[in-house]
This record gives structure tokens, sequence and C-alpha cells, in this order.
């Protein structure tokens, strides 16, 4: 991953001056260790008339994969393989944002204590970035850096050249040019543009990154066109950090229009005191989907496959109309912290007769699972490898046949909505793959038809227009009972 940075200059302000307001000598070589790899600066040229540093970052793809927490996972087989087998190394990313802050930090915030005249003076600046991923494509390079100053050059990097049929890659080879801006300013649009046009962090924005947002996007961020674009890119697509940022950017602008302070318009709402009602957890809402669909299939005798600690156990105990329930995992740890949750060793006789927990796999036939009005899959499938989703498909639905089965599984296409989850990542460190609303109806229909099932569709949680709901489940149905109990 590579960067360059040149000036020009006369004898009586030599390009050199450049090594005084990096902090890095030209005459040296330096390396710089970062939580991702090393970063080297050094200075290809170095005269009066023509200075060029350059920022050479070398990536650790292990150490990226190791702190990524699983970062990459999805349905794709190659996903794992994707993990070390991408661009990060090669192209710029916040990867190189990061290093650029760490680096040159004393640059960015236009600090140079050994010629302190030097930050506040424009100069000739030449960046060059061989390798820019441009989610956008160069149209979208010009929009976001033209309006700052810079002349901009954004050549398309071919699929491959032996191949121009192909066309051109997402990447492009930047080259801006500025005589009108400071080495301060030139490096705090890198920052900040370099993961904008990549849309994509290795690392998990927190709420702090609207305070360093912020900061680095004074003075040029509040009235850039492509604000919007930026602010929501640069905080992964967060509604409620974005939110904040747009209404924090929006008392700046204004605030600059009446040469007044942020403080004296930011005090016309007195701080709300009561406190918001909390809404109903997920899981809550995906049991309470269970339990109503269970209802209305009739069922009273239950299977909940892949039980876990028992939650879902517990509500169902709590109706009569659920006669037997069954609570099948493969862990033995999880059985026994459902075993204290329900409390089975205090249970009273005619409530302990309702229900029982044993050990089994979901991936072989088990006769203990035949005879039941319902099976509930909540959450499970996720957690297998696409390849041994057919041996659940055949033990469930094949071999224990159960009048209803419910599925619910993660609708990948709702993570955008979560606050909290950073882009690409799946919800859970041990989901196998998490499917699109599309992907799940696919996989239903082509169980229930192999079967003998009907299936019908319910969301649950908050269904939106865009995305739909968070939890998608689908409902099972048997298409002929009678002849199935006969078989």
């Amino acid at each position: 991953m590579f960067l360059t940075i040149t000036t020009t200059g006369t004898p009586e302000r030599p390009a050199t001056d450049l090594g005084y307001l990096l902090h890095k000598h030209p005459d040296k070589a330096q390396a710089f260790s970062t939580s991702y790899g090393t970063a080297h600066v050094l200075y290809p040229e170095a005269e009066a008339g023509r200075c060029t540093a350059a920022l050479l970052l070398e990536v650790d793809a292990v150490a990226l994969v190791r702190r990524g927490k699983g970062k990459g996972r999805g349905g794709a087989p190659d996903a794992a393989l994707a993990q070390y087998v991408n661009d990060r190394p090669y192209a710029a990313s916040s990867l190189l944002a990061v290093a650029l802050s760490g680096v040159f930090s004393s640059a960015m915030k236009g600090v140079c204590h050994a010629r302190p005249e030097l930050p506040g003076q424009a100069r000739p600046l030449r960046v060059e970035v061989p390798a820019l991923p441009a989610r956008g494509g160069p149209d979208l390079v010009r929009k976001l850096f033209e309006p700052l100053g810079w002349t901009v050059t954004a050549q398309p990097v071919p699929l491959d050249v032996a191949f121009p049929a192909w066309g051109d890659s997402r990447y492009v080879r930047l080259v801006l040019e500025s005589d009108t801006l400071t080495l301060a300013e030139a490096l705090r649009h890198l920052y900040v543009l370099l993961p904008v046009l990549d849309d994509a962090k290795h690392y998990w924005v927190a709420p702090d990154e609207v305070d360093k947002l912020l900061r680095v996007g004074e003075g040029w961020l509040p009235g850039h066109p492509e604000q919007r674009l930026i602010t929501s890119r640069y905080l992964s697509r967060r509604w409620a950090l974005t939110r904040q940022a747009t209404e924090r950017l929006e008392l700046v602008r204004l605030a600059e229009t009446d040469d007044s302070e942020v403080e004296e318009i930011d005090n016309a709402v007195e701080a709300e005191t009561e406190a918001e009602e909390k809404p109903t957890p997920l899981a809550v809402q995906r049991r309470e989907a269970i339990v109503t669909a269970l209802r209305q299939s009739g069922a009273a005798r239950v299977l909940d496959l892949g039980c876990g600690q028992g939650q879902l156990v517990q509500t169902l105990l709590k109706d009569p109309a659920f006669t037997e329930i069954v609570g099948v995992d493969v862990s033995m740890r999880a059985l026994t912290i459902a075993s204290r949750r329900l409390k089975l060793d205090r249970m009273g006789e005619r409530q302990a007769s309702r229900v029982q927990l044993f050990q089994g796999s979901l991936a072989y036939t088990d006769a203990r699972l035949k005879g039941y009005d319902a099976a509930v899959l909540s959450e499970v499938i996720e957690h297998l490898d696409l390849p041994r989703l057919p041996a659940l498909e055949y033990a469930v639905f094949g071999s224990a046949r159960p009048r209803t089965v419910l599925v619910t599984t993660p609708n990948v296409e709702y993570n955008v909505r979560w606050e909290s989850l950073p882009a690409g990542h799946v919800r859970h460190g041990d989901h196998r793959f998490e499917w699109t609303r599309a992907q799940f109806r696919a996989w239903a229909e082509a169980v229930a038809e192999r079967h003998g099932y009907g299936v019908a569709f319910e969301p649950v949680g908050p269904d939106d227009p865009e995305v739909g709901p968070p939890t998608q489940m689908a409902v099972f149905t048997m298409t002929n009972p009678k002849e199935a109990k006969a078989a």
C-alpha cells in the first residue's frame, strides 16, 4: 500500500521544507509499527527544487484476520479464503488513513515547533495513490476532491490488461494536484476520503468517530456538496451516528453563517428528562412469534431442536396448551444451563412430566424425535456449514416429520440497521452464513416441495420497507398429515 506526497520549491522556499512539516528527516528511512503491520517513510527525492515523501504500509494479513473477529464470513463458499486473499495489503483504505494519522499526526494538526511559520503556508502539492478502491468510480472521486481545491486525475485500472474486453476494475490510479492548500489540509482530506471511497473500515465504528470526523473535517466538511455521502460512508452507514454528525455539522454551518458560536445556537431545547421506553428485545419478539404460530397450528407436543439454554422451553412451559415439550441440543453444557434455568430438580411432578431435555445432533436421524405435533428450529440453521444442511433437512423433514415445523434465521439484509454491528460482519461469531430473504425463501420452498409440506413466511420484528425484518420465519405445514401418520 503506497502513497507519495511531492512538492516543489525555490532556493528561498526549498521543497525540503516538507521534512520539517512531516517531522521526518529526508536523509533517513524510518519504520513505524502499527496494529496491522509496519509503516515505512522514505524520500525517493529530496532537493531544493523538488522533494517527495513516500509512505509504504506493509499489512500483516494474518493480524488483520485475527483482529477482525470474523469480519467477512458469510454465505459464500470462499468467504473463509477471502479473509486471506484480498486487496487489503495493496489498495488504499482505512488502514492507510490510520497510518497517515499515526505517522504524520503533528503534520495533520498543523504543528511544527522548529519552523512554526511553515504549516500555515500553502504550497504546490502532488499526491499520488497507485491503487485506490473507488466505489462510485472516477466521477465520485472528482465529486469528492474537486470542491476542496484539488485538480483530480482518476485513471481507471483495467481488470486485466491482457483482456481489455473485461473492462475496468473498481480501482483507480489517483493523482491530486493543488497550489492553494496547506499540507495539513491535504492530509485531513485524505484521512477522511480514502475510507469513504473504499466504503469500508477495518475497525468497529464507535460513537467517538463522530467527534473525530468533525475535528478532521473542520473548515471543509460542513460546506461540502457531498457532505451527506461522506458522513454516511465514513461512519459505516450507522444511522444514529450519521444523524448525530449531520445535525452537528448543520449547527456549525449555521454558526458560521451567523458569525456566532455553536453553543449560542444549540440552546433552544432543554435536555429531555423523561426516560424513553425501551424497545422489546428481538429475542423476546422471536419467542412470542413462535408461540403464536404454535398456537395457531394447534400443536400440543413440541420439539425445540437446538434448544440452547432453554429460553423457549421455559416460555412454552408457561402455556398449559403445550402438554409435552422436548428440548434437544448437541451441547451438554447448554443442556446443563437449561436444566438450571428451568429448575428441573425443584419442579413439581405434574410440571416435570411435561418437559424433557436430551442430547442429540440434528445431522443424524433420531427415532426419539418422531411423532410430535411441531418442531422449532429457532436460530439454528445458520450455525451449520452449508454442506451439512441437507442432513438436518432429512433428519427433521424426512425422518421425524412433525406436522408443523417453524424455522427462524437472521435476515442479512437487515444488518445495515444494527448500530453496533460493523459493516460486513455477521451477527454472531459462530454463524456460518446469513441469508437474504430471497435465499431463505428459495431454500424453504425447495425443502417443502421435497418432503410434502406447504410453507408460509412471516416477519419477526419491525418490518423495514427497504430491508425487511431482522428475523425471518418459515412456517412449514404438512400437506397430508393422515397419509404421513399411516406411513
